[in-house]
């Protein structure tokens, strides 16, 4: 009884333990590289702007509502998704930029 009571504890403290993965995901050429991600609840996703123009990332899906503001070149931003689901993200500036994330 003390073995299953130790290994279960140490399965949940291992479960505390697990660290969210960092996604890079570029604005380049009026795109976001790449147009589909796939990642775990938890994960975060770095919104870099490589375009000499400015670039406003946003999502109006249920599962991550957030608007990132206009930022120049050579700047970034950082999303956390803790909920599952699809995400749509769109610059509000180039509407022909859009990506889907997919949080698992």
């Amino acid at each position: 009884m003390q073995i299953r009571i130790l290994i279960l504890s140490l399965l949940m403290l291992s479960a505390c333990f697990t660290q969210a993965a960092e996604f890079t995901v570029g604005q380049t050429n009026k795109a976001f590289t790449p147009t589909t991600l796939t990642i775990k609840k938890g994960d975060t996703v770095k919104f870099i702007n490589n375009d000499a123009f400015f670039h406003n990332v946003f999502s109006l899906s249920d599962v991550k509502f957030f608007d990132l503001g206009s930022f120049p070149k050579g700047e970034f931003k950082i999303v956390t998704f803790e909920d599952a689901g699809v995400v749509d993200v769109e610059c509000a500036i180039h509407p022909e930029m859009k990506m889907i994330i997919t949080v698992k």
